[in-house]
């Protein structure tokens, strides 16, 4: 690893905020680097995992929430720990770069000590270092890979595909991917990806005759060693995205078929056999302990950076369950020890993807700066500026978010908003200024229209009791991933543990109860049902550029979240 004067003079202001003395010598700051990411190797079988970059191809900031709740069975346990509750759980020490990367703590003042995360070209750096030590290291791709920016929407995927391509990408498994429509999906399989990235996903079949539509799994011989790749895509890409994108495939969790498809692998001379996944932690926390053979889940779509794999005990001995985190924040590394036809012992890492400490790849800063350059000037557009941080993740509201429902109310002249819960969007620090590209971080989807509905009070009642109980039903098996919908101008309480109908109460707006008989004005954007693109409603970031440029200045963020029932000690929530 080599730097530059620029990467030097960051890592040394690094190691100074870390206790080092500006007097040290290149030579210390440069060990320090070196150091954060020396990874023995270990074993025989190595796999490399980074999912839901969400097409942010440059580093970015992402704050990780201080609400992820897990109710009943799933309290206390990870993925469900925020804050202070996660770095004990884990023995990491507050105020450190893992500390920021892992947590929300002092977001803002650690970001601008510790600089930017992910950027391919910097994660390029470290696979190849990687590697480097790991004969035949294989490279998973856990989706929700070619949605998420400005050049991914407008390029229609191709800029993440060449990006993956030239990373080296050997496995995916998809979700968001869906949202290009079955067309172009199988067009990049067929022409893009074919002979070089296997597409694996055994639970998507065709709707007509139950054919698999892609390969379940890809066989591997890895240093002698046949290693068995499974792939499971999102279970409810059809109810979550919408319908008309996918209308001839069908997916689910096919638990069933997930055993066989493991026994088949096994039948066929594996190994190791992996469930490269889309599921989201608790699903695949539950899927582990009852499919037998497996030997790790590799998971995403929840976005949980979860430092150490889970062991889940099942009928055949135990399966490691991992999450990797999003946005291109980290990798994920498993080493197996495989002895006499069977793992015998096995490493993990969770490398946080530091910008600054790592430096660019050379031919991959070449391409992500061709891929832009048609589009610089577009997203360079500056809307306004924050005074305060931005972002998005968390499970009732975040402070983009909360921007969004307030430019819908405005712009719509509503009387409540609606915003869906998505987990992807990049953050940004008080005082930065808001572009088009932020602004695309935060919505470029493919079915980007803002509605105006008039419901009723018991619709408005009935459509956050669905999403509540997407998000907090006991059984995982029924949890889509997301986060509870955004709501504006109306007030709620909610009760989690509550059942399926009876989570929500006390709406207000104007701190009179909503009547479920009355009529309300609700704005909303990126509705799932055809007739709504039909319609043709205004794009939400046309809508949300026009309301940010007429307020020029995003002063402090309110957060509309609701009153929440029996949580407290809950250490999946920490107050700010």
């Amino acid at each position: 690893m080599s730097f530059s004067r620029r990467e030097f003079l960051q890592a040394l202001a690094i190691a100074s905020a870390g206790g080092m003395s500006l007097q040290s010598e290149y030579s210390h700051a440069q060990t320090a680097a070196k150091k954060f990411y020396d990874l023995p190797k270990f074993g025989n079988v190595h796999l490399l995992h980074f999912t839901d970059c969400h097409a942010q191809l440059l580093p970015i900031y992402f704050r990780e929430p201080n609400v992820n709740l897990g109710i009943g069975a799933q309290e206390g346990k990870p993925p469900h720990l925020v804050g202070e509750y996660l770095l004990k759980a884990y023995g990491i020490k507050p105020g450190t770069r893992d500390a920021h990367a892992f947590t929300y703590l002092d977001f803002a003042a650690a970001a601008k000590t510790y600089g930017k995360v992910g950027g391919f070209a910097h994660l390029a750096t470290l696979v190849k270092q990687i590697k480097a030590s790991r004969p035949g290291a294989l490279l998973l791709d856990g989706g929700d890979t070619w949605q998420g920016s400005g050049t991914a929407l407008w390029t229609n995927g191709q800029d993440m595909v060449d990006a993956c391509l030239a990373m080296g990408v050997d496995v995916m498994t998809p979700h968001w991917e869906m949202t290009l429509g079955e067309k172009r999906v199988m067009e990049i399989i067929e022409k893009d990806f074919r002979g070089k990235v296997s597409f694996v996903a055994q639970n998507i079949k065709t709707a007509d005759f139950g054919d698999a539509v892609f390969a379940p799994y890809a066989m591997k011989t890895m240093n002698g060693v046949q290693v068995a790749i499974i792939g499971q895509a999102f279970p409810y890409t059809p109810i979550a995205n919408p319908r008309y994108f996918v209308p001839n495939w069908t997916f689910g969790i096919q638990e069933e078929n997930m055993q066989k498809t493991v026994d088949e692998a096994r039948a066929k001379g594996a190994k190791v056999v992996v469930v490269l996944s889309h599921n989201g932690m608790d699903v695949d926390l539950k899927m582990a302990s009852r499919v037998r053979g497996i030997d790790a889940i590799m998971g995403g779509h929840t976005h949980d950076g979860v430092p150490a794999p889970v062991k889940v005990k099942n009928a055949g001995g135990v399966t490691l369950v991992t999450n990797a985190g999003s946005n291109g924040k980290f990798l994920g590394v498993l080493d197996f020890d495989v002895k006499a036809g069977k793992v015998s012992d096995f490493r993990y890492k969770l490398l946080p993807v530091f910008s600054n400490l790592l430096p660019a790849d050379a031919s991959m800063t070449a391409l992500i700066k061709k891929i832009r350059a048609p589009y610089e000037s577009r997203l360079a557009e500056k809307l306004a500026v924050t005074d305060g941080l931005l972002y998005r993740r968390g499970n009732f509201n975040g402070s983009f978010d909360q921007v969004i429902l307030d430019g819908l109310i405005k712009q719509k002249n509503a009387e409540i908003s609606f915003s869906p819960g998505f987990r992807w969007g990049t953050s940004l620090l008080p005082g930065e200024s808001i572009t088009m590209e932020h602004l695309l971080d935060q919505t470029a989807i493919t079915y980007p229209f803002t509605t105006v509905t008039n419901m009723s009070g018991e619709m408005i009642k009935t459509v956050l009791e669905d999403v509540a109980d997407n998000l907090f039903n006991p059984d995982p098996y029924y949890q889509q991933g997301g986060d509870m919908v955004r709501v504006g101008g109306l007030q709620y309480t909610i009760d989690p543990a509550a059942g399926a109908g009876k989570r929500i109460s006390e709406m207000r707006l104007g701190g009179r109860l909503i009547e479920a008989g009355k009529t309300y004005k609700v704005a909303g954007w990126a509705p799932v049902s055809e007739e709504a693109k039909n319609a043709g409603g205004e794009p939400i970031w046309d809508l949300m550029a026009r309301h940010l440029k007429e307020i020029q200045t995003i002063k402090s963020v309110k957060l509309n979240e609701p009153v929440i029932k029996g949580v407290s000690n809950n250490p999946g929530m920490t107050p700010i």
